[in-house]
């Protein structure tokens, strides 16, 4: 049962209680790891795509409850704002035509939904910021009516202590205030999963870190907010911002964001979770009443819920999961870089690349994560951000000890990373015209240097340049986008503006 939440917040006692049972948490967590509990790899993807609801005219609409419940499916779940929606695709072994079965899935379970909301007056759109959201859009009122999500925001903006601050400077600068972390709604991701075992969670963690910029180069799907282009990526800053617990002066003092990149390489998953403990204070101090230690001696495996809940609100862009299934412990890295869209084709191309990176370089009896300093792998992941497919990316020289370059990410891609990202979807067991279809799109958009960012920011431009003013070119991109990605063709295929 969870403690009872008094009129100003938790009290100290739940807050004690909670950080005791987090250590404890993390005690039986060691226990697990020494006694080799954990289930053996059977090579489990997951996929995860955070959804928006817009209208015919591109504008979002507020009414997740009502088009869930046309679709009738668990696959759908709520998500932040009103506006969102949040699909769950069931594990798949990555081998074989996997790709090929995702995207038949995908297609036919987001027809579907698409078709019931439009019975509502919405569509489906996969882009990671609605471009057309608005101030008057991303207020509290507008968060979905969820007990956690009410809670969640409550708690965050009583550590803050004062208003929600955004401050984005890109090509253009957006400044905002909010009474409500609802501006972090308009942040629709794609999340991959992996399941690993502890020995092999280090390599798999630093690896996605590594690529981590690479991600956002090729697959950067958010330039808009506010009306505002900023950068590439915009979702990144935004998402940092809205859920900064951290007033002023804690800022200044260097503590560290929810949202975190990190700041070194780990060499065991203990090395996150213990970062967990001493670094974040709890915003959601809900304790359970099992008792790790006695479900360990009785020989079975605790849930350590207190351990889950708190590493759920540490936002790392490559964050751990503990979980267990029937009766046995897992990990899976959580790979939370990408933006949604913008079509099928597209967010299956940034998965192949993504889980064929990771498996070739964490396979390297030299890792790059050995060659390329930590600091260095969170300077790409701002700039790719900033910069998307334009980005240069330092990275380590080919057969050159310790010597460093800064290349253009699309040349990096093209002349080292496709090939090894080729590699590794054949380590996995991926059928050769299963990753070739996949990774053929990632070559193709280096080649055309268009991603969903820059065709967005293009076709704005080209808007603004036909005589529409900021919002009704804005509106009318968003309408295009809608009606191509519909299509179901690779943006990089897409024509500019007509």
């Amino acid at each position: 049962m969870g403690e009872k939440v008094v009129s100003d917040g938790f009290d100290l006692s739940a807050r004690h209680r909670y950080r005791r049972k987090l250590k404890d948490c993390l005690e039986a967590f060691r226990v697990l790891l020494d006694e080799g509990r954990f289930e053996r790899p059977r090579n489990l993807m997951g996929l995860e795509i955070e959804l928006n609801l817009a209208d015919a005219d591109g504008m979002p609409r507020m009414m997740n409850t009502e088009v869930l419940r046309r679709i009738g499916s668990r696959d759908f779940q709520t998500e932040l704002g009103q506006f969102n929606l949040e699909v769950n695709i069931v594990p798949h072994r990555l081998a074989g035509r996997v790709f090929d079965q995702l995207a038949e899935e995908l297609r036919t379970g987001l027809g579907y939904a698409d078709r019931q909301a439009q019975e509502e007056g919405a569509g489906i759109v996969m882009i990671g910021i609605l471009p057309t959201l608005t101030d008057e859009d991303l207020v509290s009122s507008n968060l979905t009516e969820v007990d956690r999500y009410t809670l969640l925001n409550d708690q965050i903006m009583a550590s803050r202590g004062e208003e929600v601050v955004l401050d984005i400077e890109g090509v253009e600068r957006l400044t905002r205030r909010s009474a409500s972390i609802a501006p972090e709604a308009a942040c629709t991701s794609v999340q991959l999963h992996l399941q690993v075992t502890p020995e092999r969670f280090a390599d798999v963690w630093n690896a996605s870190q590594a690529v981590s910029a690479v991600q956002i180069a090729m697959g950067a799907n958010s330039p808009f907010l506010f009306g505002r282009e900023l950068w590439r990526e915009s979702r990144i800053p935004l998402f940092l911002q809205a859920t900064d617990t951290r007033p002023d002066e804690l800022r200044a003092q260097g503590v560290r964001p929810r949202t975190w990149f990190g700041e070194r390489w780990i060499g065991s998953v203990q090395d996150l979770f213990e970062e967990n403990l001493r670094y974040f204070p709890s915003l959601l101090p809900i304790c359970d009443d099992e008792d790790p230690h006695s479900v360990l001696r009785a020989g079975g495996t605790p849930g350590l819920p207190e351990l889950v809940l708190h590493n759920g609100t540490v936002y790392r862009w490559n964050r751990p999961v503990y979980a267990v299934s029937g009766g046995v412990p897992h990990l899976r890295v959580e790979n939370r870089v990408l933006p949604a869209g913008p079509t099928v084709t597209d967010v299956l191309a940034n998965t192949a690349l993504y889980y064929g990176l990771v498996r070739s370089l964490a396979d390297e009896p030299r890792p790059v994560w050995s060659r390329l300093p930590f600091g260095a792998a969170s300077a790409n992941f701002e700039v790719a951000c900033r910069y998307g497919i334009e980005a240069e990316l330092t990275w380590p020289r080919p057969g050159r000890p310790g010597g460093l370059a800064t290349v253009p990410a699309v040349r990096l891609v093209q002349e080292e990373l496709l090939p090894m990202a080729a590699a590794g979807l054949e380590a996995w067991g991926v059928e050769r015209g299963d990753r070739e279809r996949c990774l053929g799109v990632i070559e193709e958009r280096c080649r055309r240097r268009v991603n969903g960012a820059s065709w967005q920011a293009s076709a704005y431009h080209r808007a603004v340049e036909a005589g529409l003013d900021r919002e009704k070119a804005l509106a009318a991109v968003t309408r295009r986008y809608c009606e191509l990605a519909r299509t179901g063709e690779p943006v990089h295929t897409w024509p500019t503006w007509s």
